[in-house]
């Protein structure tokens, strides 16, 4: 056994797929089976005696084989001392393998306490039940007797492991159980997607000490309650939380605060969160992140305030959340100062913190600033790039967003579907049918990559733009899968465009028949027959809206001034310098006809009356907040305009001949998709 030991610490045996095969079979038998087998044996060259070792002079043999022990004995504490090294550096696999020599070397020695736990250690990290089986038969059969917390950590490596019902039986076996032991049985079963078991756990735990465990327990059945997403048994935990009085716990009333906000009880989440007699700013963030996740934004910006109020100083994490808040509600300005603020206390932002920030940036057209962040990333990954090319795209910079491709390729990432699409979106942005092709077959080339449903809609989108209808029907023809609602889309937009009453009628079929209730697809063709000078079908289309119940809501704009929003209607009246609005947007008219322009009157609305039509787009929403912006403002401000539609042609072509007439910019937000109409 000595010598074994000592072969197994050399290193060259420990990484030997030959070091553990099991011994051959004795010489006699092989000998006996060949004979029966009636083969003749051959007779083997005699091989030299083995010298036999000459005592040293003055050396007893007792003191000799006591040194070969002390030999095994250092050889087995280097090899534990290696496994103990392996498992801290988290090279688990090489600890797994030392392990097997140590089996194999001294199968009924008891090894070192922390031996063991870092074997454990290893086991629970490579998730492998054959080797925490492995681990466990060692520790009984060598006679070591685990303490306590050895059991639990015996328990979380075999939960680990999926060994549900082996962890049960160490479970009940164990002389006692801690609180500790109790918790990591249940958050084992409720990782292996057993909630419902770790609440009738939990059970036998409430009544065993009496209604008095511990609260990180207590914060385990609430993971349970959680996963299951029962309401009803949250409010009965939550009940015998508030009978034992353990609001004082940050972690349980936290995690409270999560459950609640799981199970869309935003109400009693705000409850326990007013009930604690001490925020933590984990206990801010968690509320914030439940009114956030709801889409409860002013009521997150007001928590926001009373944070900051009260003196919390907000994290990485504050941050994070709040973005996505000020995103929503076009607050730029509010992220900027929180991201001062971050950056004045010297805490960096994470690579979820720092891509929320360069996708914010991009929304409002803030590229610089964007690309800015960027670059100084100390850790970028794909999501950030995504980010970065769509921005580029959105903002009609399309070759700026191809070059950024090709860097990520050159860098050796790998595109995405999210990638590709957005680089598509950049070319047609930007009416780049040529590089929009060639990025198209990049994707057609690579089986990973195949195009979607929304790369064909993108790259349809791009060739009608540009009048290359029978191309973009070509390609819908050609789609390996059946077309989808958002191709013929794009397909019916390019043909109203260019008045392809055909194609947009063939298009406007298939589109009624997949969305009946989506009013923007009748808006589209009741615009296209307009435009066509067939008033019959654009009547029928209308009798069509009003049969079927379906209305089109009145399109929204907003801008912010001096940190105050502003919400503008059609032909909005509610606003108090209403009077002030009207005429800046009359004399603002009289100065761009002067200038060649000249309105878009057949692009109708099918809410408005014929008579009204001619001047229904002069007051459209946006043209509103354009107008109360100019007069609230200083010549050099950038206007930002958000909205919840499409900008519609005649606006776009306003709004682009007022910007390029002033210092001021025009921005334009388009924030949701919906059924309005400019």
């Amino acid at each position: 056994m000595e010598l074994q030991l000592a072969a197994l610490c050399n290193p060259r045996l420990l990484h030997s797929s030959h070091a553990f095969l099991p011994k051959a079979t004795s010489t006699a038998s092989t000998s006996s089976s060949s004979a029966a087998a009636g083969e003749a044996l051959k007779p083997r060259p005699r091989l030299p005696p083995p010298q036999q070792q000459q005592q040293q002079p003055g050396v007893s043999h007792q003191h000799q084989t006591r040194r070969r022990r002390e030999l095994g004995a250092a050889a087995l504490a280097s090899l534990c001392a290696g496994i103990e090294a392996l498992a801290a550096e988290g090279r688990h696999d090489e600890a797994r393998d030392a392990f097997r020599g140590a089996r194999a070397g001294a199968p009924f020695t008891p090894l070192p306490a922390s031996t063991y736990d870092a074997l454990v250690a290893s086991a629970a990290a490579l998730r492998e039940p054959g080797f925490a089986a492995a681990v466990l038969w060692h520790v009984e059969s060598s006679g070591f007797e685990p303490g306590q917390r050895a059991w639990n950590r015996v328990l979380r490596m075999q939960l680990a492991c999926g060994m549900l019902a082996e962890a049960r039986q160490v479970f009940d076996g164990m002389p006692s159980r801690s609180e500790a032991t109790w918790g990591t049985m249940m958050g084992g079963l409720i990782d292996a997607g057993r909630p419902r078991g770790a609440l009738a756990l939990f059970r036998e735990l409430w009544e065993e000490v009496g209604g008095d465990a511990a609260p990180r327990v207590v914060v385990v059945a609430v993971r349970a309650v959680t996963a299951l997403g029962s309401a009803c048994a949250g409010q009965q935990l939550h009940c015998c939380v508030a009978k034992t009085g353990m609001y004082e716990d940050q972690y349980l009333s936290c995690a409270l605060i999560d459950m609640y906000n799981k199970c869309g009880q935003l109400d009693e989440a705000r409850r326990v969160f007013d009930g604690m007699p001490q925020k933590s700013v984990v206990a801010w963030n968690s509320m914030l992140a439940s009114y956030s996740l709801h889409g409860c934004s002013e009521e997150a910006l007001d928590l926001y305030h009373s944070m900051c109020e009260g003196g919390v100083d907000i994290d990485q994490f504050t941050f994070s959340t709040m973005l996505r808040v000020f995103s929503r509600l076009g607050l730029l300005e509010h992220a900027k100062q929180a991201h001062a603020g971050l950056i004045q206390r010297g805490l960096p932002l994470d690579i979820v913190g720092n891509t929320a920030l360069v996708d914010l940036y991009c929304k409002w057209g803030q590229m610089e600033d964007a690309r800015n962040v960027f670059e100084r990333m100390p850790i970028r990954n794909l999501i950030s790039w995504n980010a970065l090319i769509a921005g580029y795209g959105y903002h009609g910079m399309g070759q700026k967003a191809i070059e950024m491709f090709e860097e990520l390729i050159a860098e050796g990432i790998a595109p995405n579907h999210v990638t590709f699409l957005a680089v598509l979106n950049a070319c047609r942005f930007s009416g780049f049918v040529e590089e929009g092709k060639r990025i198209f077959q990049l994707m057609t080339q690579n089986q990973r990559t195949k195009p979607r449903a929304m790369h064909y809609a993108c790259i349809i989108e791009l060739f009608g733009q540009q009048g290359r209808l029978d191309e973009a029907y070509s390609m819908i023809r050609k789609a390996p899968f059946i077309p989808t609602a958002n191709m013929w889309g794009a397909l019916l937009t390019a043909s109203r465009i260019h008045k392809n009453l055909q194609l947009a009628r063939l298009a406007a079929e298939q589109l009624l028949a997949m969305e009946p209730q989506k009013t923007n697809n009748y808006v589209v063709l009741l615009n296209l027959y307009i435009n066509s000078g067939r008033q019959t079908e654009a009547s029928k289309v209308v009798d069509t809206l009003k049969r079927r119940g379906l209305c089109i809501h009145a399109a929204c704009s907003w801008i912010t001034v001096r940190k105050k929003d502003h919400r503008f209607f059609f032909k909005d009246s509610l606003h108090p310098q209403s009077s002030e609005i009207y005429r800046k947007l009359d004399s603002l008219l009289k100065e761009i006809k002067q200038l060649g322009y000249v309105a878009e009157e057949n692009e109708l609305l099918p809410d408005i009356l014929p008579d009204e039509q001619k001047t229904s787009k002069v007051y459209h929403s946006e043209r509103l907040a354009v107008a109360f912006g100019l007069i609230s403002t200083s010549l050099s401000t950038t206007l930002r305009v958000t909205q919840c539609h499409r900008l519609c042609h005649d606006c776009h072509k306003l709004l682009i001949c007022r910007g390029s007439e002033t210092n001021s910019g025009l921005e334009i937000a388009w924030i949701k998709e919906d059924e309005a109409v400019c």
